[in-house]
């Protein structure tokens, strides 16, 4: 479904973000992209919705090349990728069931979503969604009152909204405990095993990777440096990834396999 062939960023002071990456993504993959903070793992899933623009490359969504998109082709495509994220990404002040509908501004007509004005079957889209994630009663609160467990459901319920084929997680769970991190991959999972939906998820513990992931792609200063199942990540494979921190890192990763 996804075919990204030597895609490179460099921005405008000089950063080399990502360095000539070639990969491919199947439907229903669990892919985890793994690597130190820096080796471009954010840039990359946001390349591939052209939050970020590659310098060069390409990056094929079923044979179409998304870096060559106008604007109304694009908009196309992005409806079909849903995007999470570290920060939430949330309107504060808005309620929680306004924040998701925003997820369905693809869709619809610029008139129709303004507030107050949201077709009916898009609030029940939405207050499904909601459902589906376990904070149906939490639609009419605003954002900021919310926990970031709840915050990030949130979130994950706006990008469902799209009714996506892929979902870009970028490293949704780094601001949150153990506890928290387990319970928002866990939906992912759900999403992946249930509905057929492609997770791209960007992680930083094995522990993680491990119990979640199908397969794995590791960066290390914007290039590839392995692709694989999680269980082939040994010693070496290990110190490749996160060089000569890897001792030190190593040892905080519990294998909940």
């Amino acid at each position: 479904m996804l075919k990204v062939e030597h895609l490179t960023k460099v921005y405008e002071n000089g950063v080399l973000a990502l360095d000539d990456v070639s990969f491919d993504v199947s439907e229903n993959e669990f892919l985890a992209i793994i690597g130190l903070s820096g080796s471009g793992k954010s840039t990359l899933l946001r390349c591939i919705n052209r939050l970020v623009e590659p310098t060069s490359g390409s990056i094929e969504w079923y044979g179409e090349n998304i870096v060559t998109m106008d604007s109304a082709e694009l908009r196309h495509i992005r409806r079909q990728i849903g995007m999470i994220f570290q920060q939430f990404n949330l309107v504060n002040r808005s309620t929680v069931l306004t924040n998701v509908l925003s997820g369905r501004l693809g869709y619809v007509p610029q008139r129709r979503s303004l507030p107050g004005v949201w077709p009916s079957d898009e609030k029940e889209r939405a207050e499904r969604a909601l459902r589906r994630m376990g904070i149906e009663d939490k639609a009419n609160s605003r954002a900021d009152t919310l926990s970031g467990g709840q915050q990030q459901r949130v979130g994950i319920a706006r990008a469902l909204m799209q009714e996506p084929k892929l979902i870009l997680a970028d490293e949704p769970v780094a601001s949150l405990d153990p506890v928290l991190a387990h319970s928002i991959l866990g939906h992912l999972e759900e999403l992946n095993q249930e509905e057929g939906i492609t997770i791209m998820c960007s992680l930083h513990f094995l522990d993680l990777v491990h119990r979640y992931a199908k397969r794995v792609l590791a960066l290390q200063d914007g290039r590839v440096v392995f692709e694989g199942s999680p269980s082939d990540i040994d010693h070496a494979r290990f110190k490749e990834i996160y060089g000569e921190e890897a001792e030190d890192v190593r040892a905080t990763f519990v294998d909940v396999s």
